[in-house]
């Protein structure tokens, strides 16, 4: 069996490379070759040593996702829909703004949390992605939009893994990614422009702070425990005390000086006034003990039937939002982007949310393969 060379950070392709009898600075010229240029032929890399091209193409391969859908709404957001295999699908987002673009990662099939408000939490799980389809997700955007622009300039310039799946619980698979996503001679992106998002998943925040320290971003959407083991059942594992407290060791290693705090304002649930003051009580009780320094992204809700839950009046979100600046809280309200192609925040299931359905859709749909090339 051939290795796919998408797995592999810059240490791992050295350490394969060494296996071939090379030196790392050839490893760091096929790094170069896939991630800033997008290459997956090895002819096509003339500045390797056409024995090592020979080499490759005997025990390796670089090799993406096929691309069962690819839509792209009024506002350009632009959704993918990939096959995994096996009947799986996920999805990733291309989110274009003025001063950036943004990629919007998942990390698993599935998920396992089971967030009330999440729409990808009531497909169910099916197994965790490899390194490899997190990073290919990353590779052939970039590369596919980068054509299509035409000037050969970095399109992506921030990466969220807030797609389908709870990053945390593929720790081993997350973090070889996000280090190629680092690294100068792959895509060269600032740790604080590469956000991972999480339901609260305290040791696996722990190790994330030692190992690969990036933006951090926590699903909180509650102000008490109560409510809150309702709305993301993670919680009744790890608790809010114990939640917080993983957010103040995380400061100590982040490069943003701030844990930023997504809520999904569900009306009459969490929305209310009462609540807002509580989740003011809540930092501030923290804040005594050592402080969380966080801002809070309030995130209108996307419907969908299985819920249950409805979307806040815009009204509630304004005044929600005005009683947490009022007492000092960094607090922005998320625009929605992509709605109209089920690409928002918390639809992520969209055209595979019926699993047991996707493998009948996947042989109906007209296959589209997106195959960078340098």
């Amino acid at each position: 069996m051939t290795t796919n060379l998408l797995d592999l950070d810059l240490d791992a392709l050295a350490a394969f490379c060494e296996r071939l009898g090379e030196k790392r600075f050839r490893a760091t010229q096929l790094f170069r070759w896939i991630h800033q240029r997008g290459a997956s032929d090895f002819d096509q890399m003339s500045d390797l040593a056409k024995s090592l091209r020979e080499k490759l193409k005997g025990c390796a391969h670089v090799t993406g996702l096929t691309a069962i859908s690819e839509h792209v709404s009024a506002d350009g957001t632009v959704k993918w829909l990939f096959d995994v295999g096996g009947g799986n699908a996920v999805e990733t987002v291309f989110i274009p703004e003025d001063d950036r673009g943004t990629l919007c990662i998942s990390s698993q099939a599935g998920c396992a949390v089971g967030c009330r408000f999440c729409s990808t939490g009531h497909q169910g799980f099916s197994r965790n992605l490899t390194t490899g389809e997190i990073v290919a997700q990353l590779w052939q955007a970039e590369h596919v939009l980068r054509q299509r622009r035409g000037d050969g300039e970095r399109v992506i310039s921030n990466v969220v893994m807030m797609g389908m799946g709870e990053p945390l619980q593929n720790y081993s698979a997350l973090v070889p990614a996000l280090r190629v996503m680092l690294d100068d001679h792959g895509y060269g992106l600032s740790r604080r422009r590469v956000t991972v998002s999480t339901s609260g998943v305290v040791p696996m925040m722990d190790r994330l702070g030692q190992d690969c320290p990036v933006a951090l971003a926590v699903s909180l959407h509650a102000p008490n425990d109560a409510l809150r083991d309702n709305l993301v059942p993670l919680n009744r594992k790890y608790p809010l005390q114990e939640l917080l407290a993983a957010c103040r060791r995380y400061l100590d290693h982040a490069p943003r000086d701030f844990i930023t705090f997504e809520y999904c304002m569900l009306d009459g649930v969490n929305d209310q006034p009462e609540h807002a003051l509580e989740l003011i009580a809540l930092v501030h009780r923290r804040a005594a003990d050592g402080g969380v320094s966080c801002k809070f992204n309030l995130i209108p809700f996307n419907p969908f039937p299985a819920s249950g839950l409805r979307r806040s009046p815009a009204a509630a979100v304004s005044a929600f939002a005005q009683l947490l600046s009022d007492a000092g809280i960094v607090t922005t309200v998320r625009k929605t982007r992509g709605d109209d192609i089920d690409a928002a925040c918390g639809q992520l299931a969209g055209d595979v949310k019926d699993r047991t359905r996707v493998g009948e859709r996947m042989a109906r749909l007209r296959t589209i393969t997106i195959k960078p090339v340098a």
